[in-house]
């Protein structure tokens, strides 16, 4: 779900209400859906809401996903500006997907 972002130059109180709402209510931009990819050890995600520092987490939606977490062949081993990278088993498996959540 994503959150109604009022601009800089915003005068409009019921759209910086909403948008308040909406936060206080849970919403954010700065999350996602990814699945792993196939053949491969690693798996770059763009998203502008990332920044170096930022923690990501993850929720398993599938259970080849929920299995990769079990493994414990997964983590995430670089957070960049606009970039995370996910480390994990070099599988044919496919299916792995997650959402995730982009904090600070």
């Amino acid at each position: 779900m994503t959150v109604y972002l009022p601009g800089i130059t915003e005068t409009d109180l019921k759209k910086i209400i909403l948008a308040v709402q909406q936060l206080g209510a849970g919403r954010s931009n700065a999350v996602g859906t990814i699945t792993l990819a196939v053949s491969a050890a690693t798996t770059t995600v763009s998203d502008n809401n990332c920044a170096a520092g930022s923690t990501v987490l993850f929720t398993p939606t599938t259970a080849n996903a929920a299995t990769e977490v079990g493994n414990g062949t997964m983590y995430l081993s670089a957070v960049a500006n606009k970039s995370f990278t996910i480390t994990h088993a070099n599988s044919a498996t496919t299916g792995r997907t997650f959402l995730y959540a982009i904090l600070g």
